[in-house]
């Protein structure tokens, strides 16, 4: 018996999830848990930082970079891992349970339903814009994320078609907003360009903490790539698609980030977009007038809504893979006989993002834990070092995995991009602990709060 993980269920056999997700469903999947409100809205962000044209656009391209020396990290983890919780399963098998456990809490307690409750009020606030319907924000938000709870509970198949449409039809929005901005607009709108230089000071030390304040934004834009792995356990051949999911995902949203970018630039002018905080919507009132700004907001809130029904999908199966693993309660880690979903397990999920939508404390939340989801982010992409260590030292299960994944799944430049794409994760979590120290210290007092939990449920399954 492995002593690194817990005892699960008296060793009863796994269950039987439905592999009924294939290659399209998993990249939509992928596409849909990065694409939310943030980048109709957060060009402006990265103009405040940086003023020239070109910088603007660079930092989105290494962001894009980035989005992608992640994906193939994932990529290659998806092939050699291709288990139930994704991410947490890397965790878990690399380093320690209780690492895999702390990750499930913080994802359930702030991470994840924080997020969820964030987006379900914007699509609420964007919905009431456009209908007028005399209620509140937070009872919009309560029917989204009800709505969406009871569909995931049909089945994935089902929830798998409902997020391919709303993906799409965020792609429409997308390519819709690139298109107004680069053939509807008048030559008023064009003059106000930004300055033909390239930079906007001297490179120095001033310059590079500029930059990397851009970073920001743009890395949190970019986020969002790993949730797909946690329904592995429903993709049809994870070993094959996920990783081509992955890589396919992440190439779409970074050559559409950067199409938008240079739209709102070309549009709006650095100083325009600088002076804003809804490029999307004035780009698009500049094109269409009121209706483009009306057609825009309809775009956002389909976009929210399609990034939290991927949240909703994808979120739970680490709680399953937590109460599978004895780590949970027993009952969220079984599947409904009919639909084969965890329904607990979705219905814990939207709950907790009902109670924190309706507290209205989400933006708080998340404020806690900037500096602990990047601290994750770094430990699972050092999991590609520990397994291919393992793999050397059993031959037969690295033939065995370079005939079942191919080329896809490993990652170009390894050792250099992986050891890169670390050090930049853990540069994101100083600069988050240096300039909000007391945020940083509330989110590890709850991560914290998580190693007293696990010892209970280690200790309840023992005596069972």
């Amino acid at each position: 018996m492995d002593l690194k993980r817990p005892a699960t269920y008296a060793d009863e056999p796994a269950p039987s999830l439905v592999r009924g997700l294939g290659l399209f469903d998993a990249t939509m999947i992928v596409m849909g848990g990065i694409i939310g409100s943030g980048i109709f809205m957060n060009p402006y962000v990265v103009a405040r930082q940086v003023t020239t044209p070109f910088l603007i656009l660079a930092v989105w391209a290494l962001g894009g970079l980035i989005a992608l020396a992640a994906a193939f990290i994932w990529a290659e983890l998806a092939s050699l891992r291709p288990e139930v919780g994704g991410q947490y399963a890397y965790l878990r098998e690399a380093y320690h349970p209780l690492v895999a456990f702390l990750y499930g809490w913080g994802l359930l307690l702030v991470i994840q339903t924080g997020g969820m409750a964030a987006v379900a009020v914007t699509f609420a606030r964007y919905f009431l814009e456009l209908t007028n319907l005399p209620i509140a924000d937070w009872m919009v938000a309560l029917l989204a994320l009800g709505c969406l709870t009871v569909i995931n509970c049909w089945g994935v198949r089902a929830v798998g078609s409902v997020q391919s449409f709303l993906m799409v039809l965020k792609i429409v929005a997308i390519l819709g907003l690139i298109f107004c901005g680069l053939f509807l607009v008048g030559p008023q709108a064009r003059s106000t360009g930004a300055p033909s230089a390239l930079l906007d000071r001297p490179v120095s030390f001033n310059l590079l903490t500029a930059i990397g304040a851009a970073m920001v934004p743009v890395l949190f834009a970019y986020g969002g790539w790993q949730t797909a792995s946690f329904v592995s356990g429903e993709i049809r051949e994870p070993g094959k698609n996920l990783p081509r999911a992955l890589i396919i995902g992440v190439t779409g949203v970074v050559i559409l980030y950067l199409a938008v970018n240079f739209v709102c630039v070309r549009v709006l002018g650095v100083s325009g977009l600088a002076n804003t905080t809804t490029p999307a919507s004035d780009v698009m009132r500049i094109a269409l007038g009121p209706t483009g700004a009306r057609l825009i907001a309809a775009g956002i809130a389909i976009s929210t809504l399609g990034f939290l029904s991927q949240s909703m999908l994808t979120a739970p199966r680490v709680y399953f893979a937590m109460a599978r693993d004895g780590l949970f309660f027993k009952s969220v880690g079984r599947l409904h006989p009919k639909t084969k979903v965890p329904i607990l397990a979705i219905i814990l999920q939207g709950l907790l993002a009902i109670v924190i939508a309706i507290s209205g404390r989400y933006e708080q939340i998340l404020n806690y834990v900037v500096s602990v989801d990047f601290i994750f982010f770094g430990a699972t992409a050092l999991c590609i070092f520990i397994f291919r260590r393992r793999l050397k030292l059993n031959s037969v299960e690295a033939a065995a995995a370079d005939n079942l994944n191919g080329p896809i799944a490993n990652v170009p430049g390894h050792p250099v991009t992986t050891a890169l794409f670390v050090a930049v994760c853990w540069l994101v979590v100083v600069n988050t602990v240096y300039r909000y120290p007391q945020n940083t210290l509330i989110g590890l007092i709850i991560l914290l709060a998580g190693i007293p939990a696990f010892f209970f449920w280690r200790w309840r399954n023992s005596v069972r």
